[in-house]
């Protein structure tokens, strides 16, 4: 500002007559004159930018990008051309004034900046997911975004004025402190929420197990929706089970379809001691192999775990196509292996005891 101030005085004295006066006069077309043609110039520059650029996907989804650079020009040649001009009258106060609205004025062009950088990694991010959780967090900051600016900029403005900002700051900084313990379950929750955002344990659509469903109820479900506050997830009993994401954040999150649909089910089979253990298994491999949404490759396997009580414990282990055909699998090979069992002759065990009687007499 000095360097300006030292050139339009140069200016000024090349021009003829000495009175006071006069040579205000002269400052203010000179600087009214430079500000007009500096603005001139670089509106023909912006001009040759905006077509330089104009094919670029940030700039057609955003047309009034360019408005925007413009009225930021605008009031940076407004401060300079203001400053200087308020310096002529030699009153501090209007400068401070002048300095303080255009701060606020320029709230405005940044906030309005912000926005549509906002929307603009909305369209390239969350629209790109199915989780609506992105779409909720990029709308929250176009919204707040308004309200931090501003504040900031009227912080700033005051400042300017000489104005204490700072019993205004210790005053909001307490009331956040007040505001975060009233609330400190649901800003848990929120922060949870971003945390779902960022590591993605699951997505909408995924089936994952349910910890907290009603005894006797099914175990597990779809996620169906993912809010800040609490995810929703409907079991396969057709009950929504809405659970606060910071309880989730504390739990073991089991997704079976996170990598891909298959998953490999275990299904425990028990026999007699005495049945023939590869004809069991080979009725057990053909019972499989019947059903459809069995995967071929790697094939359905039959192992011995151990030796039970009153039985051979067998296990198959097969891997079918779609996790949510894990219930429809056990039943319908635990069902299958019974009837094939009976016709083949191969026993199921269930518990025996055997009871010794001692004969003897008993002394009165």
């Amino acid at each position: 500002m000095e360097s300006i101030s030292v050139l339009f005085d140069n200016l000024i004295a090349l021009l003829p007559g000495d009175s006071p006066g006069l040579r205000a006069a002269y400052k203010v077309f000179i600087a009214v004159a430079g500000c007009l043609l500096i603005w001139i110039i670089l509106r023909w520059l912006l001009y040759f930018v905006e077509r330089r650029f104009k094919q670029s996907e940030f700039v057609q989804s955003n047309h009034r990008v360019f408005q925007i650079i413009r009225r930021v020009l605008f009031l940076a040649l407004l401060l300079m051309v203001g400053t200087y001009l308020l310096r002529i009258t030699q009153i501090p106060i209007l400068e401070k004034i002048f300095h303080a609205l255009l701060i606020i004025a320029m709230a405005f062009p940044v906030k309005n900046f912000l926005v549509i950088a906002i929307r603009f990694l909305q369209h390239q991010i969350a629209h790109k997911t199915e989780n609506e959780v992105d779409d909720i967090i990029f709308e929250l900051l176009s919204r707040f975004m308004g309200f931090i600016i501003f504040a900031t900029a009227i912080i700033i403005a005051l400042d300017s004025l000489g104005v204490n900002v700072m019993p205004f700051i210790a005053g909001a900084g307490v009331a956040g402190v007040a505001i975060g313990f009233a609330a400190r379950d649901t800003l848990s929750n929120l922060i949870a929420g971003i945390l779902l955002i960022i590591d993605r344990p699951f997505e909408v659509g995924d089936r994952i197990e349910v910890w907290s469903a009603p005894a006797g109820s099914s175990t597990w479900g779809d996620v169906i929706d993912i809010g800040l506050r609490a995810t929703k997830i409907k079991t396969t009993d057709n009950i929504v089970i809405i659970i606060p994401n910071n309880e989730i954040m504390l739990r073991d999150i089991i997704n079976y379809t996170t990598i891909s649909e298959r998953i490999r089910v275990r299904i425990n089979i028990g026999i007699a001691f005495d049945a023939d253990i590869q004809k069991a298994k080979d009725i057990i491999l053909q019972v499989a192999d019947s059903a459809e949404w069995v995967a071929k490759d790697p094939p359905p396997k039959v192992v011995v775990r151990k030796f039970a009580e009153s039985a051979v414990d067998l296990q198959l282990r097969v891997w079918i196509k779609d996790a949510r055909k894990r219930m429809t699998t056990v039943s319908y090979i635990t069902d299958t292996v019974k009837t094939q069992f009976d016709e083949h002759g191969v026993e199921i065990p269930y518990p025996r005891r055997v009871v010794y009687v001692k004969k003897g007499h008993l002394e009165g």
